[in-house]
């Protein structure tokens, strides 16, 4: 894997973060003061599926990251109470303007008191909402020439440039002016402009909520006193006292206590989690019940709250294919636009028509084709989609990735761990002569006081189902071939059939033949015989999750093809593909060969996903078209995966795939609505209608644009219900 080096300061636009400058000044997009961005010296992978999904983002602490995102908040809604009080401003001012208009006058049959200097009334009001309301754009349209990307801003900034320059020619060189049509346009692309920030504001909200989920106190315990410091004090080995109710206030492990916890804004898990010594805890979780200790691994940036906060920046600021053809549309457009509205100007001239209807042609093309909503349909949606999934443990660090799962052909899983628990277990047990649960009672009996992995799979088994394991006497463990021991007055016996035959155990044929069974299809096996006589068998094996059944079925229903590669024998495969329903396995394949197994799928001419634990997958998880790693808990800064699945549900994958045709949809009905609208209206605002007796005055071509930036903005909302 490459690596390049970036080491740089930069500028950034808290409502746009995409936009990239290395000195301060506005956004070209939005006119917002930029903000400054550390960069810190950042190895960054690069893959092949990059386009632009691995960008340099900001590092810093856990406070540092509160701090600085409550001073983007901030600046956020300074900038919209700026914008709004323009708005306001502008739409005071302009009721007189239109009032004291003579062509409004003339066409409703009114007219205004009259006083020496009235007929000043409009133009020095207008000039005001220009210099005051319109600067705004004009700067704008500097700046995004400056920066050679004509868009929005240049549209609006010459429209009303002309608009005025027109207007004022008219004071000395006589003809009609539209003073009325200037400062009704301004102040329209003023509330237009306010209604796409709340938007913005409205779909980013999600991350800000994330950031107050982290606690700011902490109760350290410091020299056996517990002492109440700042979060961004406590340091790696630290131990906290978590009370019931208080949220956990760093990445860690319990050490003493147990409890329930509710993660469910962290990782989507609706029920609260039991933990107890040895399991890790999150930041942010909330203690539900008993006081625990917890002894903290992870601070800052390194937490799992700011590595989501960091993925979700990063899927935010990514493009994606539908989101560079926006931008290149956009783009268009706004050539298209200067040059129809150049054209309709000298077409309508060369006709005979006055100089104000052409100007006012030029003008209404230019602000109705400003790309409001083009700009919008794809942020906005991917703002919703990264969001909502970071929220349900669904973490995206490349969005061309969420893009593009819904088209492929394989899901290809690792077994281990992934579609089984990854330990263990206890999957059968077998008796002809006694009641299942009184079978593993005495076996976890006797297998107490063994401390064999299979022993203690055994005893949790048993424990799990709340049985009572009655006290063993006389226990004698025989190194290589069981344990033995007496039970309730019986003498048991639990292990291998060599075992059996020394103790003289007789042997059931029954029994045996089940046995033989279960070791066919991969299991391990231990035979159990209680006062000589062998009555029945444990198998155990590494257990199917049962969300691997649902998974498997509507992955299939979905019509994509599912696959496994395990390192594990071939019976225990095929049981395992045979149980879920899976298409294909491949068997005895170590972990460096797994994205050759991949290689082989994608040979065939099908798109995959490999999904794997993120470790030793991690190969197959970059050559994969997407790789999804499952099942990481808190370590969610896994390079080689496309998207994350924090819980250890293979379920998610199904929701990733949802999730990506949603995303789609959305992105592709808002494009065709952004770029549908002004293939119908840009003609009109031209004057092709006229005619028949349309005519779009320039405030209305302004409502117009303003309409179909909002209906982007509901249709991107919309998301929500599809989504619950």
């Amino acid at each position: 894997m490459e690596h390049k080096h970036v080491h740089q300061s930069l500028y950034t636009c808290p409502h746009h973060p995409e936009v990239r400058e290395t000195k301060p000044g506005k956004c070209p997009k939005c006119g917002m003061d930029l903000v400054k961005v550390e960069e810190r010296k950042k190895q960054i992978p690069m893959k092949d599926q990059t386009c632009g999904s691995h960008m340099s983002h900001e590092e810093h602490s856990s406070e540092d990251h509160g701090s600085h995102k409550g001073h983007q908040h901030a600046g956020h809604s300074m900038h919209m109470e700026e914008m709004k009080r323009k708005a306001i401003v502008s739409s005071v001012l302009t009721i007189p303007v239109v009032l004291y208009s003579k062509s409004i006058q003339d066409l409703l049959g009114f007219s205004m008191p009259e006083f020496p200097g009235s007929e000043l009334v409009t133009p020095i009001l207008s000039t005001i909402v220009f210099f005051y309301g319109g600067l705004f754009f004009i700067k704008g349209m500097v700046d995004e020439l400056r920066l050679k990307r004509p868009g929005m801003m240049t549209l609006i900034g010459i429209a009303i440039s002309v608009a005025f320059i027109y207007s004022l020619s008219t004071l000395f060189f006589g003809g009609k002016e539209f003073f009325w049509e200037l400062t009704t346009l301004i102040a329209v692309m003023l509330w237009g402009h306010w209604i796409e920030m709340k938007s913005v504001l409205g779909a980013s909200r999600a991350l800000e909520e994330l950031v107050k989920l982290m606690p700011t106190k902490a109760n350290l315990i410091k020299n056996g006193e517990i002492v109440e410091v700042h979060v961004s004090e406590l340091k790696p080995g630290d131990i906290v006292l978590v009370k019931p109710g208080e949220k956990i206030p760093a990445d860690g492990v319990i050490i003493e206590g147990s409890t329930h916890v509710n993660e469910a804004m962290l990782t989507g898990e609706s029920k609260p989690v039991p933990k107890e010594v040895g399991d890790k805890v999150i930041a942010g979780a909330i203690n539900m019940e008993g006081a625990l200790k917890v002894r903290v691994e992870k601070t800052g940036e390194e937490s799992y709250l700011n590595q989501v906060l960091k993925l979700v920046k990063e899927a935010q600021e990514s493009k994606t294919k539908l989101q560079d053809m926006a931008d290149r549309v956009a783009f268009y457009l706004t050539i298209i636009a200067i040059g129809v509205g150049g054209t309709a100007f000298a077409v309508w001239t060369l006709l005979g028509s006055d100089l104000q209807f052409a100007v006012e042609r030029a003008v209404t093309v230019m602000v109705i084709a400003c790309p409001h909503a083009l700009g919008l349909a794809i942020p906005l949606v991917v703002s919703f989609s990264t969001s909502y999934s970071a929220k349900n443990g669904i973490l995206v660090r490349d969005r061309l990735a969420l893009e593009t799962i819904k088209d492929v052909d394989a899901v290809t899983f690792d077994k281990t761990g992934t579609l089984t628990e990854g330990r263990f277990g206890v999957s059968d047990v077998v008796s002809p002569d006694m009641p299942d649960l009184e079978l593993l009672k005495i076996t976890a009996s006797v297998e107490k006081s063994s401390e064999h992995v299979i022993a203690q799979a055994i005893v949790e088994d048993a424990q799990s189902k709340g049985l009572p394991i009655p006290e063993v006497k006389n226990f004698k463990a025989v190194p290589g071939k069981g344990v033995v021991g007496e039970v309730e007055g019986k003498k048991v016996a639990v292990g291998t059939k060599l075992l059996m035959e020394e103790l003289g155990v007789d042997l059931t044929e029954e029994v045996l033949n089940k046995a033989r069974d279960l070791e066919a299809q991969g299991k391990t096996v231990v035979l159990v015989a209680v006062d000589g006589k062998l009555v029945g068998s444990v198998a155990l094996a590494d257990r199917i999750r049962p969300e691997s059944y649902e998974a498997v079925k509507e992955l299939k229903a979905l019509g994509k093809k599912v696959v496994m590669i395990t390192g594990d024998s071939e019976e225990v495969a095929k049981h395992v593909s045979q149980e879920l329903g899976i298409d294909e396995f491949f068997v005895r394949v170590l972990p460096h060969q797994k994205a050759e197994k991949v290689k082989e799928l994608q040979s065939r001419g099908m798109k995959v996903a490999m999904v794997g634990d993120g470790v030793n997958d991690a190969p197959a998880l970059v050559q994969a078209d997407v790789g999804i790693a499952i099942g990481s808990g808190t370590d969610v800064a896994i390079e080689s995966a496309d998207i994350i699945l924090v819980k250890n549900d293979p379920r998610d994958v199904v929701k990733v795939m949802k999730l990506s045709v949603i995303t789609v949809k959305k992105m592709v009905q808002n494009l065709l609505w952004a770029t549908g609208y002004n293939v119908i209206t840009i003609p009109l605002a031209a004057g092709v209608a006229v005619p028949w007796g349309i005519v779009l005055k320039p405030a209305v071509g302004a409502v117009f644009m303003s309409a179909s930036t909002v209906i982007v903005a509901i249709n991107a909302m919309l998301m929500r219900r599809l989504l619950k």
